[in-house]
């Protein structure tokens, strides 16, 4: 079952979003995915915004997919 939370501007990023719900903040891009965000700076959300997380897949690979260093 997929868990919800709640985020403001107060959270920073999404990058500290699933650096606490996932472990890896590089993973940040599911939660974007998810929700059909592509930015992960939260700064525009006065109000709570609700978002779906994944779940925790450690299998995943770090960083965003199809983009190499």
């Amino acid at each position: 079952m997929a868990k919800t939370i709640k985020v403001t501007a107060a959270d920073g990023t999404l990058y500290h979003v699933a650096a606490i719900h996932l472990g890896d903040a590089t993973q940040w891009w599911r939660i974007a995915q998810l929700n059909g965000l592509s930015d992960p700076d939260l700064s525009a959300f006065v109000a709570p915004v609700s978002l779906i997380l994944p779940t925790v897949d450690a299998s995943q690979a770090s960083g965003v997919p199809g983009v190499s260093s």
